[in-house]
C-alpha cells in the first residue's frame, strides 16, 4: 500500500510563501505522475500542478508564475513551492500519485490558509 504524507501547511498573510513536501512509501522515479491538488470550502477538488515521470510539469492558470513542483526521487519527496499567496489558495492540498498501473493514490491532505 502506498502512502503518501504531507507536511508544511499552515497559516500565512497575503504575499506571503509556503513550502509544502510531500514523502512517498515507495520510489517516486518510476511513477505516471506526482501532483498537488487542493479542494477549497464548498468547491470541488481540483489540479494544481502535477510532474510526469519524464519531468514534464502542467499548472492551474491560477497557480502559473507562483508556484513551482519539484521532486527529490531520492528522499521519495515531491515539493509545492507557492510564492506570493493569496486568499483564494486558502484551502486543503492533497498530494497524488497515479502509479504506471493507473491506480491514484492520495495523502491526507495539509490546511493552507492566506489571511492577515
Amino acid at each position: 500500500q502506498v502512502q503518501l504524507v504531507e507536511s508544511g501547511g499552515g497559516l500565512v498573510q497575503p504575499g506571503g510563501s509556503l513550502r509544502l513536501s510531500c514523502v512517498a512509501s515507495v520510489s517516486i522515479f518510476v511513477t505516471r505522475t506526482v501532483g498537488w491538488y487542493r479542494r477549497a470550502p464548498g468547491k470541488q477538488r481540483e489540479l494544481v500542478a502535477r510532474m510526469t515521470g519524464g519531468g514534464g510539469t502542467n499548472y492551474a492558470d491560477s497557480a502559473k508564475g507562483r508556484f513551482t513542483i519539484s521532486r527529490d526521487n531520492a528522499k521519495r519527496t515531491v515539493y509545492l513551492q507557492m510564492n506570493s499567496l493569496k486568499p483564494e489558495d486558502t484551502a486543503v492540498y492533497y498530494c497524488n500519485l497515479e502509479a504506471r498501473t493507473s491506480i491514484n493514490y492520495w495523502g491526507q491532505g495539509t490546511q493552507v490558509t492566506v489571511s492577515s
